[in-house]
């Protein structure tokens, strides 16, 4: 792997990411932002926050170190299984201008999601950038727990493309996420991948870490929520970007919908916001490049708006 190396006490961008017990997942999206897989990052300053939220078998520093000296890792001891507490942790100690929020560590980002993330940066005073969510496999994963899906045949997925060299083949073999509806011009309910100024990140507060449930429940869609409906907040969608949502057993991607705890996560909720969830959208601005591998999900229709 050919690395770069940044000795910098402030950089231009903070890519923060959480792991619980995800060492397989970890190594595909720790590899997926290097400078090898990302494109048109040219001389673009950043580091990677590997944050490892109380696993009982963690990530090894040396093991993160590996993909570049730009990367660190960080054990954080949580007290809930939550990672709300963890983003706010690392967000306090990141050395960019702006952060980029993996708040669930098995999703591998398209190849130039840095590369737009920062040139979108420019274009308002406090920009949210946010782009779409994918399910590796064919159908989104809560559809393929009901068919006994296995990580064995995610693998076996993975090896039929060669991702590593063009990450926009991972559009072939994957599904839009549920939240994600329909495609780029859908209402969405939240993302997984997210841009925003550091200081902007802490002006709104961050993450509510009062959401303490596995995963953190209904956290990513209140925090959508609530920089949406900031006024002085612009967001933006990335076009022809995506994150692609490794199957790892997850508290909510990966059960069948029988078994999805919305129920109990809507009760969080509303405990929290003392009013049921609702979800706020705002349209946003869009911003990138139409890639070929994903002109389906272009697709939109009056019932969108």
């Amino acid at each position: 792997m050919k690395l770069r190396f940044w000795k910098k006490d402030n950089y231009e961008l903070s890519v923060i990411v959480i792991f619980f017990n995800m060492r397989r997942e970890a190594e595909r999206t720790l590899f997926s932002l290097t400078s090898e897989y990302q494109k048109n990052i040219g001389d673009i300053s950043y580091e990677v926050i590997a944050v490892d939220n109380g696993s009982s078998e963690p990530l090894a520093n040396d093991v993160v170190k590996s993909f570049g000296d730009n990367f660190r890792y960080i054990y954080f001891d949580a007290e809930t299984p939550s990672p709300c507490a963890a983003l706010n942790y690392a967000a306090q100690l990141a050395r960019g201008t702006w952060i980029t929020l993996f708040i669930d560590g098995a999703r591998i980002p398209s190849p130039r999601v840095l590369h737009y993330s920062l040139l979108a940066s420019r274009l308002y005073e406090k920009p949210f950038i946010y782009t779409l969510g994918m399910h590796i496999g064919h159908k989104p994963q809560n559809y393929l727990a009901e068919e006994d899906y296995s990580q064995k045949d995610e693998d076996a997925l993975l090896s039929s493309i060669d991702w590593q060299q063009d990450g926009y083949l991972l559009f072939d073999i994957s599904s839009v996420a549920l939240s994600s509806k329909e495609g780029y011009f859908s209402r969405l309910l939240e993302s997984n991948c997210i841009t925003i100024s550091r200081a902007a990140f802490q002006e709104k507060g961050g993450f509510d870490e009062r959401f303490r449930s596995p995963g953190g429940g209904l956290a990513n869609l209140d925090f959508f929520n609530r920089i949406n409906e900031a006024d002085d907040i612009n967001p933006i969608m990335l076009l022809g970007e995506a994150t692609f949502h490794q199957f790892h057993g997850g508290t909510a991607t990966n059960v069948p919908l029988k078994d999805h705890p919305w129920n109990k996560m809507a009760e969080e909720y509303r405990m929290i916001r003392e009013k049921p969830y609702q979800p706020y959208y705002r349209k946003p601005a869009y911003f990138g490049s139409v890639h070929s591998k994903c002109y389906h999900l272009f697709n939109s229709s009056e019932e969108s708006w």
